[in-house]
């Protein structure tokens, strides 16, 4: 039993991937989740297709490989975080579709809370901002919305789950009802230092705290699957997909920091066992949680990433394929002032704006598809680059690396950029497949196939450098430019 499998659910395909000791991948399967989009600003996943998904592509990649349960020593989960499901303990029947982490529906609930002066509370037990990104709200939505969910609640005959939590539910025949410490963390309702659910906080929201999962490590003895094809085989790594990827990127030292390109792009910081607070009005989050033993990460959020490009095809129409944007981007020297702010949800970290909107700038008769393909990926850095300086003001730290992975990494015109905007080098790894290789880590681990985090940070190693090649005055004129533009977005569904 040589061998960790890897479930990667994510915000738009589940994935599962087996790894063997060298940390190589034997086979990959992949499926891609619907989104649904009931109404402006909601997203919601359908949790019987999420379940089926994830769990076709791990028999996929049993078989692909020619293994059985035999040869895996262990599972290793991660997921997209926040997103928000309720089921019923007896049936386990979810009451309503999975709230996605980028649904908006949460935004009064959340000014409400604000308005009764629970900001300070909230940050300084939690680590978070009140933003509806957070399950909190989507808790209270479901409460309320759902007939006879908050009674139900009450009798202790629901229950509340990030994916991590309905994923394990499923694989234990319902005998299993935990989330990890990450995963705890992005709840708004986790005592990110005292390592407990909240009360005070489950009060303000109105939240039944029967709901709740038990809180576990993110590395160690979780659960045993029963389900035919993995019976037996023990679940020993549990993390949201940010830490995932911070720990199969090998950054276990305080000061280091990855980059994931994803659907959003999150920016990690490790902390160490410290969790200061951001004056950036960043994160403080559980990076994970081993042998009870919690270490912390400053995080930024970019809500717009990848799926800036997935706009430029599925909503302008101006590329086939996410894969053309890089040459389409390219066929232009620069962007010929064109700026893409893509608010399109929001904004994330360090503004924190739910009413700010998508804006277009500085198009002319001139302007081709060719400027907007290459100002959406130059709206990417920009995002990213906001939130590294916040990092930069709140650690004192002088950034030497930046770590990145994630699919929009292999976009060599990004990267490039974005080393040009930061004014420092990017390092990609060989292995992209860093969240579910966390996964497979922190996994393996548990059931001692690698012995310690010396063993894993040996066994990473890089594929390519991006170091800056503009002048830092290049870089800050076209930052004040960016920020000129982000002030014109800002409050915008406000102001109609």
């Amino acid at each position: 039993m040589s061998c960790i499998l890897a479930l990667d659910q994510g915000t738009t395909s589940s994935r599962a991937i087996v790894f063997d000791e060298r940390q190589q991948p034997r086979a990959v399967a992949q499926r891609e989740l619907r989104q649904h989009y009931p109404r402006a600003g909601w997203v919601e996943h359908d949790p019987q297709e999420l379940w089926t998904g994830q769990i076709e592509t791990a028999r996929e990649a049993l078989a692909v490989a020619g293994m059985t349960r035999r040869d895996i020593a262990a599972i290793g989960i991660t997921n997209q975080r926040e997103t928000t499901l309720l089921w019923n303990r007896r049936s386990g029947e979810p009451l309503y579709k999975a709230i996605v982490w980028q649904d908006r529906r949460g935004v009064d609930l959340c000014e409400r809370l604000r308005a009764q002066g629970h900001e300070a509370r909230v940050t300084a037990r939690t680590g978070l901002v009140i933003d509806p990104y957070f399950c909190a709200s989507k808790i209270r939505w479901l409460l309320d919305h759902c007939d006879g969910a908050r009674a139900a609640a009450a009798n202790g005959e629901l229950a509340f789950g990030t994916v991590d939590s309905y994923l394990v539910w499923q694989l234990t025949g319902g005998a299993r009802h935990v989330t990890d410490a990450s995963n705890a963390a992005r709840t708004m309702l986790y005592d990110i230092d005292a390592g407990t659910w909240d009360a005070e906080l489950l009060a303000a929201w109105d939240i039944a705290p029967e709901l709740l999962p038990e809180v576990v490590d993110s590395s160690g003895a979780i659960a045993e699957c029963t389900i035919a094809e993995l019976a037996g085989v023990p679940i020993t790594g549990i993390a949201g997909d940010q830490q995932a990827a911070l720990f199969g990127q090998a950054c276990f030292e305080p000061g280091m920091a990855k980059c994931t390109y994803g659907t959003g792009c999150f920016i990690l910081l490790n902390t160490g066992t410290q969790s200061p607070r951001s004056r950036s009005r960043l994160l403080t989050t559980v990076a994970w949680s081993i042998d009870g033993r919690r270490e912390y990460a400053i995080e930024g959020s970019v809500f717009m990433g990848g799926a800036v490009v997935q706009w430029l095809r599925d909503g302008l129409g101006i590329i086939d394929a996410s894969a053309q944007v890089e040459a389409l981007a390219a066929s232009v020297p620069d962007s010929g002032g064109v700026i893409l702010v893509p608010a399109f949800a929001g904004l994330g970290a360090p503004h924190w704006d739910p009413d700010a909107r998508a804006g277009l700038f500085g198009m002319s008769r001139g302007t081709t598809r060719a400027h907007v393909a290459r100002a959406a990926l130059e709206g990417i850095a920009f995002q990213v680059a906001d939130v590294i300086e916040a990092m930069r003001a709140d650690s004192g730290l002088a950034l030497r690396e930046l770590r990145v992975d994630g699919a929009a990494a292999t976009t060599r015109l990004l990267l490039d950029f974005q080393a040009n905007l930061l004014q420092t080098t990017l390092i990609r790894p060989a292995q992209l497949e860093c969240t579910a290789l966390g996964a497979a880590s922190l996994a393996g681990l548990a059931v001692g196939l690698w012995p310690d985090r010396a063993t894993l940070a040996g066994l990473w190693r890089e594929n390519s450098r991006h170091a800056p090649t503009a002048s830092p005055r290049d870089s800050e004129t076209l930052q004040r430019r960016w920020r000129d533009a982000v002030t014109r977005t800002l409050g915008w569904a406000r102001q109609s």
